[in-house]
């Protein structure tokens, strides 16, 4: 995992900041990944590296209402055992929307995905997420089917309306766009 921790440290340092809060993010970021034993576990600490995706189509931006925090978000959350945040967020959108994501711009094999946004907040039962942010997309127009247990909450919407609905946690990549 140190070689993990390399590299999701140097993705977070290249990151360009869209805004003041992503900056405040991404150095405290850093620090944690420094100072925890195991930062991509859960059950380790109650501050933990996830993994989120924003998810773009033609249709806009997909978000779903988190079902505990009452807040529209994008599809993401904590890593399984042995996973990367990039895989994560891949895995947590299908779950999530019930839709086949795909990176929006292909990746060559073992290549790790472009980091879009960092964002550090509550998460909820006293944990804080350490949040690592990539842009997805979908094939076509199907309409998102979340399974079960998931929020049936999620939909397409514009980036204006996004901008407006978001957690202010995602204004900032809202507000930039995809670079």
């Amino acid at each position: 995992m140190d070689g993990l921790r390399t590299q999701v440290a140097e993705s977070v340092a290249a990151r360009v900041p869209v805004d003041e809060r992503e900056a405040r993010s991404q150095q405290r970021i850093l620090g944690e990944l420094a100072r925890l034993t195991c930062p991509f576990d859960q059950g380790s600490d109650p501050t933990h590296v996830t993994g989120s995706a924003i998810v773009v189509g033609p249709r806009g931006v997909l978000l779903h209402l988190h079902k505990r925090l009452d807040l529209w978000l994008q599809p993401g959350g904590h890593l399984e055992p042995g996973e990367t945040p990039w895989d994560a967020a891949r895995r947590e959108a299908q779950e999530e929307t019930g839709l086949a994501v795909q990176w929006l711009r292909p990746l060559v094999v073992g290549q790790v995905p472009t980091l879009a946004h960092v964002d550090v907040h509550n998460g909820g039962r006293g944990h804080t997420h350490l949040d690592l942010r990539y842009v997805m997309t979908v094939e076509g127009d199907d309409e998102p089917a979340p399974p079960e247990g998931e929020s049936q909450e999620v939909r397409w919407f514009s980036w204006p309306r996004a901008r407006e609905v978001a957690d202010p946690g995602l204004a900032g990549f809202l507000q930039a766009g995809i670079k």
